[in-house]
């Protein structure tokens, strides 16, 4: 997904910035971000925001849906750019057209993960297809480390199959959970599933104590470790535990997004769809996108790429807390 806005902040973020002690679960509420025009359909973005900007190398994350497209037209994000990190798409329902400078054409589709790495610069468009009434799910991102923020495009499609749980089912799209291991390439450790719980069961999982980790609730109404949250929702464990539970009291099957990583130490600065270390980066960038060259071409998308905004006169300051800092988001566009 792709940033539109007109003054989009600068956000430093990482590299220790979390001093204060969290509570045992933190939970962290969304906010609604539209993605452009009178029937646009619109995102719950959890992170980054002011509370936490990353659980391990997870940057972004919006969760969309169930959405009416007759209502709202679905999505259609003209060619964007991308800059230092990875796009990882995944549906619960509706049908996505993938297309990128790499030369990819691709659909994404629901418990199948489409992971595209940006490194040095690639474009795509996001388009939902004829076909699709109801669109649902989520669009994260990754930040790549230093070592590895310029490294080649590239283009992943993975369709994991469900592992079965006592009181539910894991589906592991990054990583390693349940005993079953994702072949898709990172560049740091990661962990994405989706989680369906049962109605009135409790799932444990093993997890790795080294990461930290962040429940995102889809549907139901579950307590993780205890501590209730609902849709939406995305309750954060701090890393130390061997073990995560949830329980689903309600009538109906609970679905969850499960993220972690071990904390991501580096400070990024992400403005728009780029990600680097530097004010200069990211301006070159931008440069360079404006200019059309690095990025390459989208090629089966009908209409202009999307124009890059303006630089803030002056950088961003990092700051003590990240608590202090200027939150901003990527939302994604439809015309």
């Amino acid at each position: 997904m792709s940033n539109t806005e007109v003054h989009p902040a600068e956000l430093r973020c990482g590299g220790g910035l979390d001093a204060a002690r969290p509570p045992a679960v933190e939970v962290l509420t969304a906010r609604d971000v539209p993605l452009g025009g009178p029937r646009a359909m619109t995102v719950r973005r959890t992170l980054p925001q002011r509370a936490r900007t990353l659980i391990g190398a997870w940057c972004f994350a919006d969760h969309y849906g169930p959405d009416d497209v007759a209502a709202t037209g679905g999505m259609d994000v003209a060619p964007h750019p991308h800059t230092g990190l990875q796009t990882v798409s995944w549906l619960f329902s509706g049908e996505i057209e993938h297309r990128d400078s790499l030369g990819s054409h691709a659909f994404v589709r629901p418990g199948e993960l489409n992971l595209m790495t940006g490194g040095l610069g690639i474009c795509h468009s996001e388009v939902s297809t004829p076909t699709t009434t109801i669109l649902h799910g989520v669009q994260l991102w990754v930040a790549l480390p230093g070592e590895h923020r310029n490294t080649a495009r590239d283009f992943q499609h993975y369709a994991p199959a469900p592992v079965p749980l006592d009181g539910g089912r894991a589906l592991v799209f990054l990583g390693t959970l349940a005993g079953d291991t994702s072949p898709v390439r990172t560049f740091t450790p990661l962990l994405g599933a989706e989680l369906s719980v049962d109605p009135g069961a409790t799932v444990t999982l093993d997890i790795d104590p080294a990461f930290e980790h962040g429940l995102l609730v889809d549907t139901g109404d579950v307590r993780l470790e205890d501590t209730a949250l609902r849709p939406a929702d995305l309750g954060y464990l701090a890393p130390g535990r061997t073990a995560l539970t949830v329980a689903n009291p309600g009538p109906d099957r609970a679905r969850l997004v499960l993220l972690g990583g071990p904390p991501f130490e580096e400070e990024i600065v992400m403005w728009w769809n780029f990600i680097g270390r530097s004010h200069d980066e990211i301006a070159q960038a931008r440069e360079d996108w404006m200019k059309g060259t690095r990025f390459g071409e989208v090629r089966g998308y009908d209409g202009a790429p999307l124009p890059a905004p303006e630089l803030p006169n002056t950088p961003l300051k990092p700051r003590g807390s990240k608590r202090d800092l200027r939150e901003q988001g990527p939302s994604a566009k439809k015309p």
